[in-house]
Parts: C-alpha cells; sequence; structure tokens
C-alpha cells in the first residue's frame, strides 16, 4: 500500500557501458522532464521473468527539462530487475514516476566528506558537483572517498576528477585498498556532513566510526542501493499464518513483490531500507534472516524480531505477522 503518484510513459533515447558493469540510459518522458534536486530518483514500472515489479534509480546530472539519465549496474546473480533493464533497447518505452526524493542535499555546513562505494555513485555524482560550486561560494571544505572492486568499476571517473580534482580519493578493493572511517571521521572539523550511499557493510561501517566519534546523528545523510546483504541471494520460504500463505520467494522478487502479489497488505514507501514503513513482525525463523536495511538498528537485527520486507532476505523458512485485521461488527 503506497500513496498514489503519477505515472507517465517514456522512450530510451539512448544507453552506453560506463563501466563493464554499469550502462547509463537516457529517457525522455511525455510531456518533458520534471526538475529534480540532487539526490532524486525515479521508479519504474518494469516486468521481471514477465512479473510487474518496481525499482528505483537515481538521476545523474543536471536537470534540462527534457530527458532523465540514470545507470544500471548489471547484477546478474540480483532479483532480476538489473537484468530486465539491460535487455531493454532504444526506443523502448516504459512508465516512470515524477522525480522522489529521500536523499536531499543541504548546502549549510563547513565541510563535506562524501562516501561512495560502487554503484552508490550515482546519486553522489550531482550532489559533488553542486558541493564544489557551493565550496567556490561559501569557502566549504569537500573531500570524496570514492571505491570500487576494480579499478574499472569506478563509474564516472573522468567528471569525478574534472570537478573535485585532488579532493577525490579512489580505493580498489582487489589491489588491498581500504577506507579507514575512523580517521576521515575524525580529520572533520565541528559541523561537517557526511553523505554516503554503498553495499550495506560499507554503510555500517561508517554508522559505527560516527558513533564512535560522537558525532550528531543528523549530520550523518545515508541511502542504500538496498541489493547487497551479508548471504548469497537465493530462493527461501515464507509463511503468513493470519493469511494462510505458505509460499517460496523466489532470487527474483523481494519478500514486499511476493506479499503484494499474495494480496497481502504492506505498507511502505522508499523500497530502500531507509524510511521502516514496510517493518514486519518476525514470528519465527528456521535459518538466517539477511537484513539488508539501515532502518533496524544493530540490536534489532541480532534479535531478529523485525524485518524489513522491501529489502531484507532470508535463509530457510521465515514467518511473519501481518498488521491486517478483519472488520468486525
Amino acid at each position: 500500500m503506497k500513496a498514489a503518484q503519477d505515472w507517465v510513459l517514456a522512450r530510451i533515447v539512448s544507453t552506453h557501458l560506463v563501466t563493464p558493469t554499469v550502462q547509463e540510459f537516457c529517457i525522455a518522458p511525455e510531456g518533458g522532464a520534471l526538475p529534480y534536486a540532487p539526490g532524486a530518483h525515479l521508479q519504474m514500472h518494469i516486468l521481471v521473468n514477465g512479473k510487474p515489479q518496481t525499482r528505483s534509480y537515481s538521476l545523474l546530472g543536471e536537470p534540462n527539462g527534457k530527458t532523465y539519465r540514470f545507470a544500471v549496474k548489471h547484477l546478474p546473480d540480483g532479483r532480476g530487475g538489473s537484468v530486465a533493464m539491460w535487455r531493454l533497447a532504444v526506443g523502448e518505452r516504459l512508465e516512470v514516476s515524477a522525480p522522489l526524493n529521500h536523499f536531499p542535499l543541504d548546502t549549510a555546513a563547513p565541510a563535506y566528506l562524501i562516501a561512495a562505494g560502487g554503484i552508490g555513485i550515482t546519486p553522489l555524482l550531482l550532489m559533488a558537483q553542486r558541493l564544489k560550486a557551493y565550496a567556490l561560494k561559501s569557502g566549504a571544505s569537500i573531500r570524496m572517498l570514492y571505491g570500487a572492486r576494480t579499478a574499472d568499476e569506478l563509474a564516472f571517473l573522468p567528471v569525478l576528477r574534472d570537478c573535485l580534482g585532488d579532493a577525490l580519493q579512489t580505493f580498489v578493493a582487489s589491489e588491498g585498498q581500504t577506507v579507514d572511517y575512523e580517521a576521515e571521521i575524525a580529520a572533520l572539523p565541528k559541523g561537517a556532513y557526511l553523505y554516503a550511499c554503498g553495499p550495506v557493510p560499507m554503510l555500517e561501517a561508517i554508522k559505527r566510526s560516527w558513533a564512535d566519534a560522537k558525532r550528531p546523528v543528523a549530520d550523518l545523510r545515508f541511502e542504500t542501493f538496498g541489493s547487497s546483504g551479508r548471504l548469497p541471494t537465493r530462493a527461501f520460504n515464507l509463511h503468513v499464518p493470519r493469511h494462510g500463505l505458505s509460499i517460496t520467494v523466489p532470487t527474483s522478487s523481494s519478500l514486499l513483490d511476493e506479499l503484494e502479489q499474495a494480496g497481502v497488505p504492506a505498507i511502505h514507501d522508499c523500497r530502500r531500507g531507509e524510511c521502516g514503513l514496510c517493518v514486519m513482525d518476525v514470528l519465527a525463523i528456521d535459518g538466517e534472516i539477511d537484513h539488508r536495511d539501515v532502518f533496524l538498528s544493530a540490536k534489532e537485527k541480532k534479535d531478529n524480531k523485525r524485518i524489513c520486507v522491501c529489502v531484507s532476505r532470508a535463509v530457510g523458512t521465515i514467518t511473519l505477522e501481518s498488521a491486517y485485521r478483519p472488520e468486525t461488527t
């Protein structure tokens, strides 16, 4: 259950490879593209293995009133959305939402640290460009830490280098390079903001270091792409006793997708594991929960009594409680 929003048809104008596993799309929505701010994303209706599903992708570049740009990382072992997107050709149409933003940029701090991991660079690209302009006017400092598994997966590197120069530092995991978040955060002046986007383990490390440094919680802003976890993506069993539901959640669907298709009411909004609206109570777990959200606390994840059904998964069998209650007279 989600608030109604407007959807329009958009035509794919062009595609090109940014890295061997990242493809950029340019689409033209009917009626023109709406304005958006850094951190904005589009939702899209696509068919994954013949089933209608919704995916979200961060917007790239400055608004031009005509087209939207976004990038999709090919994940053959993911839930199928990236594979479906990569199969789309120039001229094909898809249904998209108006721009949404759960990750807004606040230009009010004396210093900024931007941390990107892999495809997490996409919402941070326009932020870096806007912050560079802000820094030139205000004197604020800005620095970006950008990591990827291999050097050829550092997407949009020429644009970032042109924008940030020496303020950009890259890290390549395959070459043994890692980020010391504790040291990076300790070097920040008072009142600095940290914007981060990347896989859940990276964000958890940043959150721990930020908390250990006793920095204000509100000064850490982050977003996850909700597709990474500690465990491989596998099919698992789902029981919802209140609805008499027993199904298998395939690798190509999320818990939320399967609940909605089975007619089980599930409140949600971000579909990224950030807002917490989709949280459901766990009645039992025969196996292990792979918490892929950034909403639940470390203790809540350890207790395994709640789960964000939009991104998190399980190994084995999970039994959930639905908030639905039949009307009584």
